[in-house]
């Protein structure tokens, strides 16, 4: 027995039709298409909810992060199409581009442009969480977006590498222990989204493995005790998780 569609699925596949074999609908009226969806299904509970949740964006409809996946899926993906979202400026059409876009073709210049453009969390981090972190210059940005000025890039080196941590299974873990002076440095800056990222990727990198949850909890230990009030407020929130009885099992099964 199948399950009937949704009628909110049903709506997206009347407005986004899959093109016929061989052939594809103009770039523009796909982008067109798209932002009609996006207008039709919004709503002023999630509008409210960008508000509550820290989120400023110039243009925005109000759009769930579910229903951007939605879409994302029934639109597939392309690189092409990633791209001319993005240049809407659209919050939603910008969140849709982590679910579009081929990790594969996206460029170490592409995430810096797109990067410089961030504005606040939400894109920050699903951007990180669900492109960024799947393609090959994903490492190097840490590295570079670390040492960078602009509060968002910088949280951007921490997304990445909080998502790094959590998806990248072939991964050794020289390059986690590589990032913690990183975060080491990065520890001492007061601005919010910076520390929260901070720690987000410090808690996630000493949650992977049991070697890397004594490397990080050392880590969380010589910041707790630092004269620096954000260093300090890192260092309490991620010792206080890594030590934990849950984490700590969970690391010993494994």
């Amino acid at each position: 027995m199948t399950t009937p569609m949704p009628a909110k699925s049903r709506s997206i596949k009347s407005s986004i039709k899959a093109s016929p074999p061989g052939a594809q609908r103009p770039l523009q009226e796909e982008v067109q298409a798209a932002l009609s969806w996006l207008e039709q299904n919004s709503t002023l509970q999630d509008r409210e909810n960008l508000a509550r949740f820290g989120i400023t964006a110039n243009k925005a409809f109000g759009v769930s992060v579910a229903n951007i996946q939605v879409l994302g899926k029934l639109l597939g993906r392309s690189h092409e199409l990633a791209a001319a979202l993005w240049d809407t400026g659209w919050y939603e059409a910008r969140m849709l581009t982590s679910f579009v876009d081929e990790p594969a073709r996206v460029t170490p210049e592409q995430m810096d442009r797109w990067c410089r453009d961030f504005d606040n969390w939400g894109i920050c981090d699903t951007l990180c969480f669900h492109l960024f972190d799947r393609t090959p210059h994903a490492w190097a940005k840490v590295a570079q977006w670390s040492g960078e000025s602009d509060e968002f890039v910088k949280r951007a080196a921490f997304a990445l590498l909080a998502s790094l941590a959590g998806h990248d299974k072939r991964a050794t873990d020289e390059p986690f222990l590589e990032s913690l002076p990183l975060i080491e440095r990065a520890a001492t800056d007061e601005r919010n989204f910076v520390k929260k990222g901070v720690s987000w990727a410090l808690r996630r990198v000493g949650r992977r493995n049991a070697a890397l949850n004594a490397a990080a909890v050392t880590v969380a230990r010589r910041l707790a005790d630092s004269p620096q009030a954000a260093a300090r407020w890192v260092g309490k929130d991620a010792f206080k998780e890594l030590t934990s009885p849950a984490v700590l099992q969970r690391l010993s099964a494994r």
